[in-house]
């Protein structure tokens, strides 16, 4: 029996691939309403996501059109920027708008509502001067016809110029439903001084404007049935194996799933495992045989805790690389040594030891845009020498301090103190009251566990 080997669906284009893989597809014209051609070109940008390119042409009437659409998946939240527009500098950050980002600028009571515009890679300035074109490409005609609504046009687009003009501080918010939405870091990996990111849960009216429904929700005019699109049935790694009570912790399971790189069926394995001194949690790894991608992730057995958490953790010699710790996709970390800070979703849910979170903060630091194509040479020498700082500490050449921050409490570091009431020198744990902020962000919040009753 031979096996069919995977390809990835998403690839890269690169100068020796002469021959992309395209498929063509019989269509109707728009224009003509003659059957046209489309070709459609799955691909990825580098550093951004997954697209794919669509191009129509009709050789009846000779119409053409082009379009490109996202080809990842939605976000699980929503997304929200804030940045403080003040140097020139900033205006030259790099700006990532889907079909689903809204744009606002409070200070000149401008806004670009989501869904009026296709998806691009700017700059911030480049919002602003694409703006500026839209309000003045009919304004010839508007003078002739409608000089009043003209002459508020020219107010404003003034005032648009004076925003690139710097002529004073202004805001620019981002929202994006789908979570497809990003701002520049020009001092990465630091702290961004002027931009601000939030998540945010999306309502059930936002989940439908994105096509997400629920089992028991109406899709149109017709209940949904989603039992025959699962990617795949859960099934233990052994199939010899009946019984899914407690037994389940006790071996690996196995499900299908796409590979969250190029998109080709892979498998996911998944097993539950208790951490002594904490919790059950649940691992698992994702490899995919086509790109070679892989991805381990930890999520928490158990609900959100009733604190958060906050570990301190020293790392000065080579025994406190060895500590094992549990970062949940909730906890952000920092390294005040090295003016490191980080959102729980960029290492992601890991189990992994003080060397592991270290190395893996150089790999993705590794993988920035900043160190290779077209970036100014600052951010790239900005970037390596950071770089060559966490080679120092994986070469114990440097001591630095670990702050994990976990407001929903699932985060784990290992005592290494045989008296497990006691913490050793190297660590310090505080657990702490939320703030409504980290609730909101939690969703606690909109949660009401009281005061029901039985009908």
């Amino acid at each position: 029996m031979c096996s069919t080997e995977q390809k990835p669906l998403f690839r890269d284009l690169t100068a020796e691939d002469t021959e992309p893989e395209v498929t063509e597809i019989e269509s109707l014209c728009i224009n003509c309403y003659k059957n046209g051609s489309t070709r459609i070109l799955l691909t990825r940008i580098p550093h951004y996501k997954n697209v794919v390119i669509m191009s129509f042409s009709c050789e009846s009437c000779g119409y053409e059109n082009n379009e490109i659409q996202p080809g990842g998946a939605i976000a699980e939240l929503g997304v929200r920027w804030k940045l403080r527009v003040e140097a020139p500098a900033d205006l030259n950050r790099q700006v990532v708008k889907s079909d689903f980002t809204s744009v606002r600028i409070p200070e000149v009571d401008f806004e670009i509502s989501a869904q009026s515009q296709k998806g691009e890679v700017t700059t911030v300035e480049g919002v602003i001067s694409r703006a500026v074109a839209g309000l003045t490409q009919d304004q010839v005609a508007r003078r002739a016809e409608h000089p009043e609504a003209a002459e508020k046009i020219d107010a404003f687009v003034e005032n648009l110029q004076g925003l690139r003009a710097l002529d004073t501080p202004w805001t620019l918010l981002l929202e994006d439903i789908s979570g497809n939405c990003f701002i520049e870091n020009p001092e990465a990996p630091k702290k961004d001084p002027r931009a601000e990111r939030t998540d945010f849960k999306r309502s059930k009216e936002q989940d439908h404007i994105l096509g997400i429904y629920t089992h028991e929700e109406p899709c149109g005019d017709s209940p949904v049935d989603v039992s025959d699109s699962l990617p795949g049935t859960l099934t233990p790694a052994d199939p010899s194996e009946g019984s899914y009570d407690r037994q389940v912790a006790e071996e690996i399971l196995q499900f299908r799933t796409n590979c969250p790189d190029c998109n080709a069926p892979a498998d996911t394995n998944m097993k539950i495992t208790n951490i002594p001194h904490f919790k059950e949690v649940v691992i698992m790894a994702t490899v995919c045989d086509a790109c070679g991608h892989r991805t381990n992730e930890v999520k928490s057995g158990g609900g959100i805790e009733d604190k958060g958490v906050r570990f301190v953790v020293r790392v000065a010699n080579r025994d406190d690389f060895s500590r094992d710790i549990l970062k949940s996709e909730t906890c952000s970390m920092s390294i005040p040594e090295l003016d490191l800070e980080v959102g729980g979703a960029a290492l992601g849910g890991r189990f992994t030891t003080a060397e592991g979170l270290v190395r893996a903060s150089l790999e993705q630091i590794g993988c920035a845009p900043e160190l290779s194509g077209d970036a100014p040479a600052p951010a790239k020498e900005r970037m390596a020498e950071f770089m060559g700082k966490l080679q120092e500490v994986l070469d114990n050449k440097r001591s630095i301090t670990i702050i994990l921050d976990d407001p929903a409490g699932n985060s784990y570091v290992q005592n290494l103190n045989d008296d497990p009431e006691q913490y050793d020198d190297g660590l310090q744990v505080s657990r702490y009251e939320r703030s409504f902020e980290q609730n909101e962000e939690l969703g606690l919040n909109d949660m009401k566990t009281e005061g029901y009753e039985a009908s």
